[in-house]
């Protein structure tokens, strides 16, 4: 499927690429205004890719369309997630990638971004990538774990940085989910920087500091 997208270029003749997958009910719009306070000056040029996911119904708001990358079942932890709609928004992402390739950036200078659904679906996305990645970002999310991660994970990504950053107080996506990602992360092999703030299901500014503190360590090649 191809998305639409939000684009910025920090610089002329990107170096880097950060394709940042925005939450249930929200649009490519919503982390955009975050780039010039997250950029540093020093970073070589970034582009930064903010697709939008597409419309569908969404089970737990009674079927109401919405943009996202998967449909929510229930709120139970356990339930069986939509397998079909994560593995169809990976192959979505995988088109992303390539096209950033195709431009001329490869994958070890391209991060993965995204916050809730988005956040899933970088995961589990990444971990299946065929060529190594620059790094993952995690905002508030949680590794369902379609399928088997342990086996289709791919060699060229299981020492993968990831930088994952959860609301201590999320009432959406409960911190226990996040730390029990985490621990599977660690298990597969990925550093994973855990990074947890007195907040609810968003971001903060101190959350964007470390963010920004942490991408600066893989800018550099």
């Amino acid at each position: 499927m191809n998305l639409s997208t939000i684009e910025q270029e920090t610089g002329p003749a990107p170096r880097f690429s950060i394709i940042w997958l925005h939450g249930l009910g929200a649009d490519g719009n919503d982390f955009a205004p975050i780039v010039p306070e997250l950029v540093d000056p020093s970073w070589p040029a970034i582009r930064f890719v903010f697709p939008n996911a597409p419309v569908r119904p969404i089970t737990i708001n009674g079927g109401t369309p919405m943009r996202a990358w998967f449909d929510i079942l229930s709120f139970d932890r356990d339930q069986t997630p939509d397998e079909a709609g994560i593995r169809e928004s990976i192959n979505s992402l995988e088109a992303l990638i390539t096209r950033e390739n195709q431009r001329g950036i490869p994958s070890e200078r391209i991060l993965l971004a995204g916050f809730s659904q988005g956040g899933v679906i970088v995961l589990e996305g990444g971990l299946r990538h065929p060529q190594r990645l620059a790094g993952i970002v995690a905002l508030s999310t949680w590794l369902p774990g379609i399928g088997d991660p342990g086996r289709e994970a791919l060699a060229a990504n299981r020492q993968t940085p990831v930088f994952w950053g959860h609301g201590s107080a999320d009432p959406i996506v409960q911190p226990a989910w996040g730390r029990q990602s985490r621990d599977r992360l660690h298990a597969l092999g990925l550093p994973v920087s855990w990074h947890e703030y007195p907040i609810g299901h968003h971001v903060c500014s101190a959350e964007i500091a470390d963010l920004q503190a942490w991408l600066g360590q893989r800018l550099t090649n």
